[in-house]
């Protein structure tokens, strides 16, 4: 049945309004402002991102366009190119950082008993870092190489639901380890890492917070095997090891047991060797767990920066502005939730 009422309006009401007045009168984000408030400015931000404009002026004239239903929309304030620009230079952002993380909050709910391949009731996530090329021209402050600027998005993704729980965001020119460093560490939770972030004196805080990480040991390591045990090798296993590190300057920063587990991926034909800090888990569902690792690349790939391509039925510059048809509850609203955080 036809509310009257359009698809953006709708969108909105998922969004906590109360929470969101929290964030701005934390930072005195209405502080002086008379008319485009933080509400105004985040509907505009809001909406640019689920319709894909491109500047702003982009979104003030598609918004202008639809000037007689602004107001059913939830804008309050005059939307002008010059507003918004001094709203987004002068506002605090830390608004939107911790509006953020309540968004990030009801996603994560919504996918809190969601399966991931591996039966595990402890949190997992996956860390890793991709490359957003700049115009050096453009952009001098993020010199990556000699005629190339760019950025760093470091993210810590928890695998059910593939919902991006932080974002780092450094110069190109900043090494992926260095981002452990800023990480809150959760007591019993999976940290799934790949072979950029082996630095044992920052994994063995990892041990003394009482958190687990599984990442692939370099070639060059060198350790001292204390036990094995046996493995069904018909799994793929070829060994489970407790060893100890021997380097001169490893064995010092992490003099702690590590568990050494060979695998064999024979679909692919090669061989893996993880390192973890958890004695305690089969080596076949630590060679498992570090496979979901790859839900962190996917969220990379199936990104042009968060564009699912399950939402490309929403690309239509004008559809958020028309009234809808029908519902947007079912198995639409997950990937909105998703798609929000996004923004």
């Amino acid at each position: 049945m036809n509310t009257g009422r359009t698809v953006f309006a709708q969108l909105m009401e998922f969004v906590p309004t109360y929470q969101f007045q929290l964030c701005v009168d934390r930072y005195h984000g209405n502080h002086y402002v008379k008319d485009f408030s933080c509400w105004d400015q985040f509907l505009c931000l809001a909406f640019a991102q689920l319709t894909y404009r491109a500047s702003l002026r982009d979104i003030e004239t598609c918004l202008r366009a639809q000037q007689p239903r602004l107001y059913h929309m939830g804008f309050r304030g005059r939307v002008s190119r010059a507003t918004l620009a001094d709203a987004n230079e002068s506002r605090d952002w830390r608004i939107y950082r911790d509006f953020a993380q309540v968004l990030i909050g009801m996603a994560r709910e919504l996918y809190h008993d969601d399966s991931f391949g591996v039966e595990l009731s402890e949190t997992v996530y996956a860390f890793d870092s991709t490359t957003i090329d700049l115009c050096l021209s453009l952009f001098p402050w993020g010199q990556f190489r000699r005629r190339k600027s760019a950025v760093k998005l470091h993210t810590l993704l928890d695998v059910r639901g593939s919902v991006p729980t932080s974002v780092y965001v450094t110069g190109g020119q900043v090494h992926d380890v260095n981002l452990l460093d800023e990480l809150l560490l959760e007591a019993g939770a999976f940290y799934l890492l790949d072979r950029g972030y082996v630095d044992f004196a920052r994994l063995y805080v990892f041990t003394q917070a009482c958190a687990f990480f599984v990442t692939r040991a370099k070639k060059n390591m060198q350790f001292y095997r204390r036990s094995s045990h046996q493995v069904e090798r018909f799994t793929g296993l070829r060994s489970d090891q407790t060893i100890l590190l021997t380097g001169v300057r490893t064995a010092q920063r992490y003099p702690d047991p590590l568990r050494r587990i060979h695998y064999f991926d024979a679909e692919k034909d090669l061989r893996l060797i993880f390192l973890t800090n958890n004695f305690l888990l089969p080596a076949l569902t630590i060679a498992q767990l570090y496979r979901a690792r790859w839900k962190v690349e996917l969220f990379f790939q199936s990104s042009t920066w968060c564009t699912p391509s399950y939402v490309t039925e929403f690309q239509d510059p004008v559809v958020l502005n028309r009234p809808l048809l029908g519902s947007l509850y079912g198995s639409v609203r997950p990937y909105i939730a998703q798609r929000l955080l996004c923004a």
